[in-house]
Parts: structure tokens; C-alpha cells; sequence
């Protein structure tokens, strides 16, 4: 095919795409997880990690839970009571600072401590299951507070029922 065809078949889709309530890419008339008018479906997981928050964040060399991370995880329990289909992954993480061995372990206890937390507050313990990473999986890397502070977290990752609602 020439170089004109397949321009003008590009723009032709590029035109379909920018026509409102249309998905050239099936799916209804919205984006995944937006509801009609742009707003945040409530059910979707960008809902949950950007008005929610999906992770809380620990002191150096703790795994107890700050008033600020409680509140977070309050909200999140409330969200997940919502949609008793989905269950979560608590994921453990540390700073690169300290061994491998003691940040597994540091990890596992931050995300016990979120687990526990959320079996409190009512969340059944058979929709919730924990991994440690240590310091595996930095968000920022640099030796520097400013990067370790973002690695000090438990994440809570949804899974199961995920479909738009």
C-alpha cells in the first residue's frame, strides 16, 4: 500500500477515535475506569489508587502504622467492603539501606501490620493475602531520604472482579 493510502487510512482512524462517545477499540464510549464526562468510575482500580490511595508509608526501621496510613487504610477497607468480589496483595517494601535478609523481613512486618489493621477494622482475612519485596522493588532510586522515604511502603494491590461495574 502507498505511502498517501496509508495516511489517509491513519487519519481516517485517528478522526473515528476523536468523534465523542465513540471507542474505535470496542468497549462502549469511555476510557477504562472513566465513567460518562470523564469522571473516575468509582469501581475501577485508578479510582482506588488515586482517590483512595493504594499504599501507606512507613518510618525508618518501623513497622507500625501512623494515624495519616490508618486513615488510608480506613478508606480502603471502605472501598474494598464495596466490591466483596475482589481480593487484595498487601506488598511489603523497604529502603535500600540494611541487608537483603532484614528488609524481606522488614517488608513482611509492614505488610502484616496492614494486614492485621484491615482484619480489624472488618475486612475478612480470606480476601487478603501479603508479599515482602525488601528492597527489591524501589520506587526511587538515589541514597538520599528523599528517595528511601518513597520505599518505606506496603501497597495494596486489588485483584479479582476488576470489570468496569
Amino acid at each position: 500500500m502507498g505511502l498517501k493510502k496509508t495516511g489517509l487510512m491513519l487519519a481516517a482512524l485517528m478522526a473515528l477515535g476523536a468523534c465523542e462517545g465513540s471507542n474505535i477499540f470496542g468497549g462502549g464510549g469511555s476510557a477504562a475506569g472513566q465513567a460518562p464526562g470523564g469522571a473516575i468510575e468509582q469501581s475501577s482500580l485508578e479510582y482506588f489508587a488515586t482517590e483512595i490511595g493504594d499504599r501507606v508509608l512507613f518510618a525508618v526501621n518501623q513497622s507500625s502504622l501512623s494515624d495519616e496510613a490508618k486513615q488510608i487504610l480506613d478508606a480502603q477497607v471502605a472501598w474494598l467492603n464495596q466490591y466483596a468480589d475482589r481480593s487484595i496483595m498487601i506488598e511489603g517494601h523497604a529502603d535500600e539501606q540494611g541487608t537483603r535478609e532484614y528488609n524481606i523481613l522488614l517488608g513482611a512486618q509492614r505488610a502484616a501490620a496492614v494486614q492485621n489493621y484491615m482484619i480489624a477494622a472488618g475486612l475478612a482475612p480470606s480476601r487478603i493475602s501479603t508479599k515482602s519485596y525488601g528492597k527489591e522493588r524501589p520506587l526511587e532510586l538515589c541514597s538520599s531520604e528523599a528517595c528511601w522515604s518513597k520505599n518505606r511502603r506496603a501497597v495494596t494491590v486489588v485483584a479479582g472482579g476488576m470489570g468496569n461495574v
